[in-house]
């Protein structure tokens, strides 16, 4: 495959990432660069398996590059920047269909945390015919959301206006001020959404109750060269995330440090509570096959791909198999 389409500018890449060294326990090994969507309120989770020291325990150097959105850091793997990232399913889908080396090692938020978000004079989604949603780039998670979404509410998405806007907080402010009548972002945002004017109307969970949020990828050619790496640092996740669901306050905590937030917003609390009450976290990772096939199902109905991707090749439980057996899981 002519991967030139997914080539990216290294110094670029660098530029827009916050590094997050391992620290000194692991700094004789190579690194093993992993990037990770940009802290917010679920940080605590997605941070514990590096902040909270698992990674260095094994004797890995794990380098956080924090990215805006999943399409980064999928382009970042593909070039070789990196060894591992984590995101939505739905590119790195495209991209093995397509013929990119790309493989899916497990996921850990198995249920969709985002949802549809609107003005409080939209009452249904039938109400948003004619406008304005925001999403994230074409082809991105919040947009087949979206569209699944609209699907199910029997809604032509060809009757909404779709329009990009980066991560789910340019997503929110954009609602907030009225220049979009809706837009799909995490539920993070529920604590606060009143005091603007805003509302949920459907649950991502509701709405695509056969999505995962979340997976860990690689490329065949680090797997080969870096096995046992990619083994520890699977472990890593395993027991960071096991850790993370066991204690609430030390994870709420990790999340103040990561993001700033002023100690009286209710979000980083409500995020993790929720999560756990919707049985959202996976620390097993496993590879849902069947989730997987759902999502595509729907990113070729709506054009984002021509044929689905063999899962069958797509997924490598070969690692998460040995990761499971060093996490004592």
């Amino acid at each position: 495959m002519n991967t030139s389409g997914y080539k990216f500018l290294g110094a670029a890449f660098m530029a827009a990432a916050v590094i997050v060294f391992a620290g000194p326990a692991a700094a004789q090994s190579k690194p093993w660069r992993h990037a990770i969507i940009a802290a917010k309120s679920d940080a605590g989770l997605f941070f514990m398996p590096v902040k909270g020291g698992f990674a260095q325990k094994l004797g890995l150097n794990v380098e956080l590059m924090q990215i805006k959105t999943d399409s980064v850091g999928l382009k970042a793997l593909i070039a070789g920047e990196l060894e591992s990232f984590e995101g939505g399913a739905q590119g790195a889908m495209a991209a093995a269909a397509r013929g990119a080396d790309v493989k899916v090692l497990g996921c850990h938020w198995v249920v969709v945390p985002h949802g549809v978000f609107v003005r409080a004079n939209i009452n249904s989604l039938k109400d948003l015919k004619g406008k304005t949603v925001a999403v994230s780039t074409p082809g991105s998670f919040p947009e087949i959301v979206a569209k699944a979404a609209f699907e199910k509410a029997g809604v032509s998405y060809d009757d909404v206006k779709f329009a990009a806007m980066g991560g789910d907080g340019d997503r929110y402010k954009a609602l907030a001020a009225g220049v979009v009548d809706g837009a799909v972002v995490s539920d993070e945002y529920v604590p606060i959404m009143q005091k603007d004017g805003i509302k949920q109307l459907v649950p991502g969970r509701e709405a695509v109750p056969n999505f995962v949020r979340v997976c860990i990828y690689s490329t065949s050619k680090v797997l080969s060269e870096r096995g046992a790496d990619a083994v520890k640092f699977l472990t890593a996740e395993m027991q960071g995330l096991k850790y993370a669901l066991a204690n609430r306050d030390a994870t709420i905590k990790l999340t103040f440090e990561m993001t700033g937030a002023k100690p009286d917003d209710p979000r980083p609390a409500f995020v993790f509570d929720e999560a756990v009450r919707t049985k959202s976290i996976a620390p097993d990772l496993p590879i849902p096959l069947d989730k997987l096939n759902a999502m595509q199902q729907v990113m070729v109905k709506s054009g984002s791909i021509s044929a689905p991707a063999d899962l069958s090749k797509f997924a490598d439980g070969s690692i998460r198999a040995k990761a499971l057996a060093a996490a004592g899981m």
